[in-house]
């Protein structure tokens, strides 16, 4: 199915996008709507022009790939499913995410990551090409965010606050020295092969996405930043 969205409100896009019986839907001239494929299942969706705030929330299995950038909010409280973002993000990309995968190729906003968490047999990524904003990671209780710098002008390619409030899952920075104002409570360490062999598999998958160099981008330091056992946090949460 091609849809033509430039002159749908987002509720009669996303209303046409729910009831289809097709796997595969192409959008194009979207301008903006929201709520795309919020909730949705086991569909193939490609976009083209800017979708607007919470693109793919409560995503729960379905694939979205964006030949542009998105706005705020993309895959808040996702489920499973991939969403590629041939641009880049605006802010609280991945909010509260607890399963999928979210790969932006170009910058992230603030609070990328923010309550990020991992939910039994599920484990939430998310992959930066660029740079991301100010909170990476606040508070983010599971999974993994991988920031790459790529054409970045800072090392680390970070803003300011990264990882605060942060008791579960792991960042990794490719850079050559860690965020100057990580909390006391967060463990900074040059990755080891045990570490860069955990992020392989997204890494590819980036690398073919986008059409990047695999070997170039390990040939860079990484960072891992993780929470200490004197977390102040952790105490306040229990394992599901």
């Amino acid at each position: 199915m091609i849809i033509n969205a430039e002159k749908l409100n987002f509720k009669d896009l996303n209303n046409i996008i729910k009831h289809s019986d097709d796997k595969t839907i192409n959008i194009t001239d979207c301008i903006g709507q929201r709520y795309i494929a919020s909730g949705l299942s086991e569909k193939n969706i490609f976009i083209k022009g800017t979708p607007g705030n919470a693109l793919g929330s409560y995503l729960n299995g379905s694939n979205i790939t964006v030949l542009a950038n998105v706005q705020d909010a993309v895959g808040d409280t996702m489920n499973e499913g991939k969403i590629y973002v041939h641009g880049s993000s605006g802010d609280a990309a991945g909010y509260a995410m607890r399963g999928g995968k979210i790969f932006i190729k170009g910058n992230a906003g603030y609070r990328t990551g923010i309550h990020m968490k991992s939910y039994r047999d599920k484990l939430p990524v998310i992959v930066i090409g660029g740079s991301a904003g100010s909170f990476l990671g606040e508070y983010q209780a599971g999974g993994i965010i991988i920031v790459l710098g790529i054409n970045s002008d800072y090392d680390p390619p970070v803003g300011y606050f990264c990882a605060a409030g942060m008791y579960g899952g792991k960042i990794y920075l490719r850079c050559n020295n860690p965020p100057k104002d990580i909390p006391s409570q967060i463990n900074a360490h040059i990755a080891d092969k045990n570490d860069l062999r955990e992020i392989e598999s997204y890494i590819d998958e980036f690398c073919v996405e986008f059409n990047f160099n695999k070997d170039k981008i390990f040939s860079h330091n990484f960072y891992v930043l993780t929470p200490n056992a004197q977390n102040q946090y952790k105490q306040l949460y229990i394992d599901n």
